[in-house]
């Protein structure tokens, strides 16, 4: 956790009252807090790349992915993954990089370079398509040396992003998950934490080992060391890196109440076209 110190400053009046403009009591909590969000957003390592995983056969979504990729079902007349590019754009995040896989033409025949959708889109083929990890391999030359956004191409969700990247860079860990909290969590990766620290992280426990309803969205930002940690023979990030960052201490859970949608089933992509806005 970053070490905070009392000061005491002294603002022109017009300027208090744009601070002040910015207080919401939910997200921005006072004045302090609001001029330490805009100090932050100033001053945080620069979060410009967007890592968006969009490959995936889609097996339980057919029959709609024998023609089209997961990421590219539509949802309230437009594909599926294009509402995060949006989402992502809206905050200045236009740098995004797309692994993909089968099917994945369809993808780059409706982005293109990105320019219809005021973004810049390059794309990387993961034809193997074996795995989270090897398609985290695969974009290894090309995040640089700042953090990075990684976003599966299947999730739907309200996600206040300025407000994520500001909660990586104030706890300081190599990563942070975005987190939410599901009833029935047989299906996604489950967590346990202590504070803002995710101290156990399980992919799809057995039914016995589940022990908390705080699961993964399938949203994270990444110190690039954490690439390190994976080698050509990794395939997971479920089953093995994102255990091993928590054992370490280097993992974060950001837990918000938005929406949240896995478009990996038609009970859920059923859910998400009745209730997406």
């Amino acid at each position: 956790m970053v070490s905070k110190e009392r000061l005491t400053i002294t603002l022109a009046d017009n300027i208090l009252k744009k601070v002040d403009g910015i207080i919401d009591s939910q997200n921005i909590r006072n004045r302090s807090h609001a001029i330490e969000t805009i100090l932050s957003q100033y001053f945080l390592p620069r979060v410009t790349k967007v890592i968006i995983l969009a490959g995936g056969a889609g097996v339980h979504m057919r029959p709609l992915t024998y023609e089209m990729p997961k990421a590219m079902v539509p949802v309230k007349d437009k594909p599926l993954v294009a509402h995060t590019v949006q989402a992502l754009e809206q905050v200045g995040l236009e740098d995004v990089i797309m692994v993909i896989g089968t099917l994945g033409e369809k993808i780059k025949e409706h982005f293109g370079n990105g320019e219809s959708y005021s973004t810049s889109i390059a794309y990387i083929e993961d034809e193997k398509e074996s795995g989270t990890a090897q398609a985290l391999v695969a974009v290894k030359e090309k995040v640089g040396d700042q953090p990075f956004i990684l976003v599966y191409g299947d999730v739907l969700a309200e996600i206040d992003w300025l407000d994520l990247m500001n909660f990586h860079h104030e706890h300081g860990g190599l990563a942070t998950m975005a987190v939410t909290s599901a009833k029935d969590t047989k299906d996604w990766g489950v967590l346990q934490m202590d504070g803002s620290r995710i101290t156990r992280f399980v992919e799809k426990p057995d039914e016995g080992d589940s022990r908390s309803h705080l699961i993964n969205a399938g949203i994270y930002i990444l110190d690039p060391e954490v690439l390190s940690k994976l080698s050509n023979r990794s395939k997971s990030l479920e089953e093995e890196l994102f255990p091993q960052l928590a054992a370490d201490g280097e993992l974060y859970g950001y837990h918000f109440s938005g929406k949240w949608f896995d478009v990996s089933t038609p009970e859920v992509y059923e859910r998400a076209l009745k209730e997406w806005e």
